[in-house]
């Protein structure tokens, strides 16, 4: 299964988004805030796929997944957004980054299948 970054600023959230993944197997490591989640990566690696809110208190989703995506060291991995924004204008920025974007409230089985999706490019070529 994949190790999977979580960062949700709300722990309730994060909490069920982690314990569903873990659930089907997959490794969670989660963060509440860009700054913890760029620490988290910084010491244990890049995971296979991150699984982002768009609304963090220090940095928007879409800029804290650029700086992950760009920092050294880190392998290129894939991305879901989980917001709660429903206007087409974020649906598309995420999408345009090569994410997949579901909505909150979230289906366990729809964010499973995110993952798998997300996850496709890394299994299809050695770095990507």
């Amino acid at each position: 299964m994949a190790r999977v970054l979580v960062v949700e600023d709300e722990p309730t959230m994060r909490e069920l988004v982690s314990a569903r993944l873990k659930a089907a197997g997959h490794q969670i490591l989660a963060a509440d805030s860009g700054a913890a989640a760029v620490e988290v990566v910084t010491l244990r690696g890049a995971p296979d796929v991150a699984v982002l809110d768009v609304g963090l208190p220090d940095i928007d989703g879409y800029t804290l997944l650029a700086s992950l995506r760009d920092a050294a060291g880190t392998k290129p991995f894939g991305a879901v957004f989980l917001s709660g924004e429903l206007e087409q204008e974020f649906i598309d920025r995420g999408q345009g980054m090569g994410a997949i974007y579901l909505t909150k409230p979230f289906i366990a089985s729809a964010l499973l299948k995110a993952i798998e999706q997300a996850m496709e490019p890394v299994q299809a070529d050695d770095g990507w």
